[in-house]
């Protein structure tokens, strides 16, 4: 699969969502369990909640008490995207175990998966950016600063997108090698938040 693709799974997923735009939708995935892509519907799904959990605990009238609940799932949902992430970089790793790395191969400063993550919140920026510019009820002035702004986001995406095909390219062909570490999130762990591991005492 090609930057492209995996572009327009994402952006399927985000129109998918906002045929109710709600965080309460129930995703359905329309790919089957064994194909990569129900991976990234999966992934996209979990950042686009998540963009508009953080939008409502920005509501300056918000509830103490509802704020801190929407956190927690906050909390939560990053929890679940870095999993996902990290579960793709492992599909990722099994595909090209038997490629033998060159004898000057190089390691990527991050990887695949972490940069399909940028693409996908990418695809929430420029959908929304859209959105904006194109707003009725919006001034010029907003439309025209928000037009400029898409530009730019269109543009990170075409490079993002050439940056990725040549990773998958460049370790296909031995020229890079994948290697994987865990991101080790401490404050969401009983045994490592000292918060978390004193109240049980």
């Amino acid at each position: 699969m090609t930057s492209t693709q995996f572009f327009n799974i994402f952006e399927q997923s985000i129109k998918d969502y906002h045929v109710y735009d709600s965080i309460e939708t129930e995703i359905k995935n329309p790919y089957n369990k064994d194909q990569f892509e129900y991976l990234l519907y999966q992934k996209n799904w979990i950042d686009t909640v998540q963009w508009h959990l953080e939008d409502i605990i920005r509501d300056p009238e918000i509830e103490p008490t509802e704020a801190l609940k929407i956190k927690r799932v906050i909390d939560a949902s990053n929890q679940k995207r870095t999993d996902l992430v990290e579960f793709i970089d492992g599909y990722f790793l099994n595909k090209y175990k038997d490629i033998k790395p060159i004898e000057n191969a190089t390691l990527n400063s991050e990887t695949v998966a972490w940069a399909l993550d940028r693409l996908s919140i990418l695809a929430l920026k420029i959908f929304h950016m859209s959105e904006e510019a194109n707003r009725e009820s919006a001034e010029q002035s907003h439309k025209t600063n928000c037009q400029n702004k898409l530009d730019v986001l269109n543009e990170q995406k075409t490079d993002l997108s050439t940056a990725i095909d040549q990773l998958i390219e460049d370790i296909e062909n031995g020229n890079k090698y994948m290697k994987i570490y865990k991101q080790m999130k401490m404050y969401n762990d009983e045994e490592l938040n000292p918060v978390l591991y004193k109240a049980k005492k």
